[in-house]
């Protein structure tokens, strides 16, 4: 609801430009790898974030219909996996790599002799630094105008355990890891195909280890840990 009337407040207020953001996960569950933008709407969704998913389709089909039918200069962007300072850090809804980081850090502080991670550390994810998202929305404002919908990430990804462990050694715990295989892995891989927007002149610049560090090195600083 939020988006329908921000998209056609946009329209009657004749906006110049619209820039509508997405996620990696309008596309298919079971697409081909990398995720293009053509595979949009090719078969079924991740069962548990179909509602999202699907409001984020909603948004983007808007975008591309008040183009068609009015002329709108409306763009969409599909952003990867996102983090970076002020993420959320509350272990029972924050996401994969913010809940990591917590974990290890507390299980650090207090010495504990293992940190328990979800599932089987197979999945494959990627991962993109807010200030890289934010130097592409510019990017997009500047230079582009086009009726589809773009991907932005790094074309880069790592299985859970690979991530798990590039934390674990961020953070310095010198513990052991044990995966917990009765919980979910999943959507087993996204990521994304950022060839056109690395055709346009885009790319990340931050990459995973030293945004983890950044991150890291924030957080320390204050009380985001301890809620």
């Amino acid at each position: 609801m939020i988006e329908a009337n921000v998209i056609h407040s946009a329209y009657k207020n004749e906006v110049k430009k619209l820039l509508f953001l997405g996620s990696s996960c309008i596309y298919p569950k079971l697409a081909p790898q990398p995720l293009k933008e053509e595979y949009l709407l090719s078969g079924f969704l991740e069962q548990t974030n179909e509602p999202y998913a699907i409001a984020k389709i909603a948004g983007i089909k808007l975008c591309e219909t008040y183009r068609d039918q009015y002329g709108c200069n409306f763009i969409s962007a599909m952003p990867t996996n996102l983090y970076g300072p002020n993420d959320n850090y509350d272990l029972n809804n924050s996401h994969v790599l913010p809940a990591l980081i917590r974990k290890f850090h507390i299980a650090k502080t207090e010495n504990k002799p293992t940190v328990e991670v979800w599932g089987t550390g197979s999945p494959m994810r990627e991962f993109l630094h807010v200030d890289d998202l934010a130097k592409a929305c510019l990017f997009l404002m500047e230079t582009y105008n086009e009726k589809e919908l773009l991907n932005i990430g790094t074309g880069e990804d790592v299985t859970i355990k690979e991530l798990a462990e590039l934390v674990q050694k961020i953070v310095g715990f010198n513990g052991e890891l044990v995966w917990d295989t009765s919980k979910p892995d999943g959507t087993p891989r996204k990521l994304m195909d950022v060839s056109k927007a690395h055709g346009l002149g885009w790319k990340h610049k931050i990459n995973l280890e030293r945004g983890i560090e950044m991150v890291y090195e924030e957080v320390i600083h204050t009380d985001l840990l301890s809620v």
